[in-house]
């Protein structure tokens, strides 16, 4: 995934979580922030951030941050780039073999999955969850606690039970980290469903990404401590 009109600026303040105070080109403006977690540990005052100018004259703020330097690791905090970047793998067939279907966005009973996926005989929905949350080289969600996301893991189980394959894919927006597991002390909930639908089938997968100032690819698998 490659991003155009992506500029350095610094990161002032974040009056909600939709916005953001920056200091761009020697001038104070304003961002929208496309992550709406919590991100307390890399947006803080002062750090090195990049944003996307919007090609838009119509819009309220001029650009986008996209990404945000936390020491020397850039991470890539655009929650709208996830799906995109699996999609990008799946036409490659990095993650499954001969591939003749993906459908984004695809309905099962009362559920959205963010993928629905055929390969020969194979018949896969896949739910894509982004990690922006690092602490000493382990990854880690969700930043917050998420109702939504317990919600998916458990209707992708209930897909296994109808013969269909279920993954849930965790983005982890950075690279070189260690290893992924679910954030119990954050919302317990999820970490124990996620215990749970693994132990029924579905597949949790975590992927690095090498991230750049205007790029994201997915690329190593991680191990998971499910």
């Amino acid at each position: 995934m490659i991003y155009d009109n992506i500029k350095p600026a610094r990161f002032i303040s974040r009056p909600n979580r939709f916005i953001a105070n920056i200091e761009i080109d020697g001038k104070r403006e304003i961002s929208h922030v496309k992550n709406t977690g919590r991100c307390r540990e890399f947006l803080i005052e002062g750090a090195e951030i990049y944003v996307q100018k919007a090609e838009s004259v119509t819009r309220k703020t001029k650009y986008d941050l996209i990404s945000v330097y936390k020491g020397k690791r850039l991470i890539n905090m655009d929650s709208q780039v996830t799906n995109k970047v699996v999609q990008e793998r799946l036409q490659e067939g990095f993650l499954f073999d001969n591939i003749t279907l993906i459908r984004p966005e695809s309905k099962y009973k009362n559920s959205r999955f963010d993928f629905y996926v055929e390969a020969e005989e194979r018949k896969i929905y896949i739910e894509v969850k982004g990690v922006t949350l690092e602490e000493n080289g382990v990854v880690m969600f969700p930043d917050a606690p998420t109702e939504r996301g317990v919600k998916h893991l458990r209707e992708l189980a209930e897909c296994i039970q109808d013969g269909f394959e279920a993954y849930v894919i965790f983005v982890v927006q950075m690279a070189d980290v260690k290893i992924f597991k679910a954030n119990e002390k954050t919302h317990k909930a999820f970490a124990e469903m996620l215990t749970k639908v693994h132990n029924e089938g579905v597949n949790v997968l975590a992927y690095e990404c090498a991230v750049t100032k205007n790029s994201i690819r997915m690329t190593r698998q991680l191990p998971v401590i499910v």
